[in-house]
């Protein structure tokens, strides 16, 4: 599972297109007839799936930029001219809808999305073992739902694909609501449960599990405002006793700490020139990479002054995770994708989706003020040498969930859909960025060459 297994993928693959979500899945890209049969064409279809979760327009890259650039954690180091413009309009609240960033990621949501959509549409009519079927049908709803969940988030309406299409005429350009679109992800994380094993071993550790689906359940009904149903979703996670806090929290980082006891999720990559490799060395600790510059020319995001300010005294989690020479100030960067690689954008770091303190602050945020929550809060406080807390502590319950899971998941992409769902968005970057809160902007607009070929059935959002 380290290396997903992207040849023969001939009949899953769609190509770049102006287009784009119109063409799911082009006839001149597929042979239905012959293909999708046996157990052989499944495990190909099924790696195709994974694979895309490692795209640019998704973890790939851009989903980084559009969650964890978007908030007050970092910023846009490639200036603000040329192939960086657009970067520091999505830093600075001002993307237009023609912005690349915006339509890669739109058309390679939507591609993995369609591989989800084929595999359902076809496996029960193969010749697959019944164990297989489950398995897969169970890996494609989580996968397709962690998809969907980033393109609500992002876009809000959006276009809700539940089907395989043969041609662009019969793709459902109807827009629905992000709530709506959260409801779907609900029924299909539901239905993904039973059918998945809640662990793995060999080379099957990394697909997706039980606890996958029931911590992005969690999160969903988060999103939602249901805690009650949050709770449920999440205690489901503790109480199975598979996960635990690795005790060192520099111990989750690297090559040699991918798939531990703290792992609930992660998107698997492997270095060694072949393509599988993640660019996460660059894009988070661009200055000293071999890409030559910052970035290579990429995607440099550096750390605020406000995230690096925002720790508390004594807390371990700063020193394991962020390098600052204070003689150079520009070269602080995230030790947490430090990697040793071949070539530039090929390390070997895989990239946590989900993990288990987010279990247990996630918990904490659903059941509220009280001494269980602040049981959960404390259990990764102690972790990062910090003292406990409880209601008498300064500030809010907000305020402190806000400040633990900043800490605790700086560049990991939580940040801008913890302030979004936490009702603080607006002020935090308002007092960020020194702009108006009516200038910050809580989505994004929907790419506008897919407007421009929807014949008039995408609506784009207010604003732009």
């Amino acid at each position: 599972m380290k290396k997903y297994i992207i040849y023969a993928l001939l009949i899953l693959v769609h190509s770049s297109c102006s287009k784009e979500f119109t063409e799911l899945s082009p006839i001149s890209e597929r042979n239905i007839q012959s293909a999708y049969k046996t157990e052989a064409d499944f495990a190909v279809a099924i790696n195709g799936i994974y694979d895309a979760l490692q795209l640019q327009g998704t973890y790939g890259k851009v989903y980084l930029l559009l969650n964890e650039m978007r908030s007050d954690n970092t910023l846009n180091g490639g200036g603000a001219n040329g192939i960086a413009a657009t970067l520091n309009e999505i830093d600075l609240f001002k993307e237009i809808s023609t912005a690349t960033e915006l339509s890669t990621s739109w058309a390679d949501s939507y591609k993995g999305i369609a591989r989800c959509n084929i595999l359902l549409d076809k496996i029960d009519a193969s010749t697959v073992p019944d164990a297989f079927k489950k398995r897969y049908k169970g890996e494609a709803l989580y996968i397709r739902s962690l998809l969907y969940f980033n393109l609500a988030t992002i876009f809000g309406n959006i276009p809700l694909q539940l089907t395989d299409v043969a041609s662009p005429s019969e793709v459902n350009l109807k827009q629905f609501t992000a709530t709506e679109v959260y409801n779907q992800i609900i029924n299909d994380l539901i239905a993904a449960e039973p059918l998945l094993p809640a662990k793995y071993t060999g080379a099957d550790i990394g697909r997706v599990t039980s606890g996958a689906v029931n911590t992005l359940l969690g999160k969903v009904y988060l999103t939602k405002g249901d805690k009650a149903s949050a709770i449920i979703a999440l205690n489901k996670v503790v109480n199975s006793k598979n996960y635990s806090l690795v005790p060192d929290y520099a111990k989750l980082w690297g090559a040699a700490n991918e798939n531990g006891p703290e792992s609930i999720f992660e998107i698997q990559y492997k270095t060694g020139g072949q393509g599988e490799g993640s660019g996460y060395f660059e894009y988070f600790a661009s200055i000293i990479g071999r890409a030559g510059g910052v970035g290579g020319g990429n995607t440099p995001m550096n750390m605020t002054t406000d995230l690096l300010g925002s720790y508390q005294t004594g807390d371990l989690r700063y020193a394991k995770s962020i390098y600052r020479n204070n003689r150079l100030p520009d070269t602080t960067y995230s030790l947490k994708y430090i990697t040793t690689q071949t070539t530039t954008f090929d390390g070997d770091n895989n990239w946590y989706v989900a993990r288990y303190a987010d279990v247990l602050l996630m918990l904490a945020e659903a059941l509220g003020e009280s001494t269980e929550a602040y049981a959960y809060i404390n259990q990764v406080r102690t972790r990062a040498g910090l003292a406990s807390i409880n209601a008498s502590s300064p500030g809010t319950f907000v305020q402190k969930i806000l400040a633990e899971r900043r800490a605790e998941f700086a560049l990991e992409n939580h940040r801008w859909q913890d302030l979004l769902r936490l009702g603080a968005a607006k002020a935090t970057i308002a007092k960020h960025l020194s702009i108006p809160e009516s200038e910050v902007r809580l989505l994004f607009p929907i790419p506008q060459k897919e407007i421009d070929v929807s014949n008039g059935k995408l609506i784009q959002n207010p604003g732009f």
